[in-house]
């Protein structure tokens, strides 16, 4: 993940997740989950078209294992923490070429894992 921001505040856990997503192995990012964990990735690819990966840890696994592994890498815009929970927008881009944006929402738990995840991406606005 690449910080395109030269005043982007901290997200240090979502900024770590988007790395290791970016990275050979992504699968990782498992590890970091909490035991309760849920989560809903609305993922649009335009024309009204989009897939909600939700529920939890298996519908993390199912993400994983559907997406083209190191063909998008992921760019921070902006992107804060307020107590447990990080809020992130970013870019995500293939082969360096802008695909679409995002944005994230994560609740840290207070054992440093990832209890919740809300992202929505979309290819038809642009925040660059």
């Amino acid at each position: 993940m690449t910080d395109t921001s030269t005043d982007a505040a901290p997200a240090p856990f979502l900024t770590a997740w988007f790395d290791i997503l970016d990275s050979d192995e992504p699968t990782r990012i498992l590890d970091l989950i909490s035991d309760d964990f849920t989560l809903s990735i609305l993922f649009s690819t335009g024309d009204g078209n989009a897939t909600d990966f939700a529920g939890d840890r298996a519908a993390l696994v199912g993400y994983l294992e559907q997406r083209e592994k190191g063909t998008r890498t992921h760019h921070v815009l902006s992107a804060t923490t307020l107590g447990q929970d990080e809020l992130f927008l970013g870019e995500v881009r293939r082969g360096g070429v802008p695909e679409a944006s995002f944005v994230a929402a994560g609740r840290v738990d207070d054992h440093g894992r990832l209890q919740r995840l809300l992202i929505g991406r979309s290819s038809e606005i642009r925040f660059t």
